[in-house]
């Protein structure tokens, strides 16, 4: 089969992405073996090949966590009745020995599908049968693998960490990443007012176009100011971030008494000067969130399913012209999710 390797450690990432032919793999027991259809980038597949601590990663490595596509053929264990169905992908899968009685979802360990091992950026991909739901035949392969993970985690931000309540205010930093605009879709869904920031105009231009209420511009000053103000001075009940160190000060300074505050990333950096006393004084939440189980992965599909949540596509990219999707991402210039089609 032909895959979309990552050739060697480096960064930048996209020159070292390469179409090869690897072997297809076999699904092994409890797994089933899926003919991609369409998947789509992430900033962990930057990650990846930029080399991730503590993780001893061989070369070439096939990235990619989110994937769609149908099953044709499955491992012992499994009902042949998925044989032939379209499916979308959880690349979070629990690790084994993680459980106990008192152990919450957010609390379990979990193995990486694209990161701890081959991913989906491939025409073959394999994943444990638990870890994959069945779709529609009408259902659109670039539209699901842009939904799939960006909003899984946003979810579980919002929803499992942070407790998101209607007709709260949400503030979401880098508005333009998947991530980011799957927080302001879920955030809208719950009736919230939203505040959006981003470097760009014209990112925070589109935010308002599909629906963001207000946007801050981010000049690499402290914006906390205008976000009070946005808000009569009280704050925002939760803020959503994957930046890290160059916005979190101005995110824990914008949030109100008992506020909230999620982060699912660090991508500035992990180590930002903080406001201890603020933190203690108004009672702030700091909380930080990874991925999703397979209970939310199906609360917010069905959103989706309804035509609900609808995701936001920046481009969709031939496979054989991979490493232009790579590009795209580290260019930092995308509004949505970058998708690749295999077929």
């Amino acid at each position: 089969m032909k895959a979309l390797c990552i050739t060697k450690q480096g960064d930048p990432v996209s020159p070292n992405i390469e179409l090869q032919e690897v072997p297809t793999p076999s699904p092994a027991t409890g797994e089933v073996l899926v003919k991609t259809e369409a998947s789509a980038m992430n900033h962990l597949d930057l990650w990846i090949g930029r080399g991730l601590p503590g993780i001893d990663t061989a070369w070439p490595r096939i990235g990619g966590s989110d994937g769609c596509g149908r099953i044709t053929e499955v491992g012992k264990g499994v009902d042949d009745a998925w044989v032939g169905r379209r499916v979308v992908l959880n690349a979070a899968v629990e690790a084994a020995g993680t459980m106990h009685p008192d152990t919450t979802p957010a609390g379990r360990d979990i193995h990486m599908i694209g990161e701890h091992g081959p991913g989906t950026h491939a025409e073959f991909f394999v994943a444990p049968a638990t870890n994959v739901l069945a779709l529609s035949d009408t259902s659109d392969p670039t539209k699901v693998v842009a939904f799939a993970l960006s909003h899984l985690t946003a979810w579980r931000m919002l929803r499992t960490r942070a407790r998101l309540a209607e007709g709260e205010t949400v503030l979401i930093t880098g508005i333009g990443g998947g991530v980011a605009l799957a927080a302001l879709n879920i955030a809208r869904h719950f009736g919230c007012h939203t505040i959006v920031t981003s470097r760009h105009e014209s990112k925070l231009d589109r935010a308002r176009f599909i629906g963001a209420d207000q946007t801050v511009l981010d000049e690499g000053e402290d914006w906390s100011r205008t976000v009070r103000r946005f808000t009569a001075r009280r704050g925002v009940d939760v803020c959503v971030d994957s930046i890290g160190a160059a916005v979190h000060l101005s995110c824990i300074k914008s949030l109100a008494r008992a506020g909230r505050f999620v982060s699912c990333g660090c991508t500035s950096g992990a180590n930002p000067p903080t406001d201890l006393a603020r933190l203690f004084w108004n009672q702030l939440e700091m909380l930080g969130s990874t991925m999703g189980d397979m209970q939310e992965f199906r609360e917010v599909l069905s959103l989706f399913q309804q035509d609900r949540l609808e995701p936001t596509i920046d481009s969709v990219i031939p496979a054989s012209e991979g490493a232009k999707a790579y590009e795209r991402i580290e260019s930092g210039s995308q509004f949505g999710k970058v998708v690749l089609t295999w077929t």
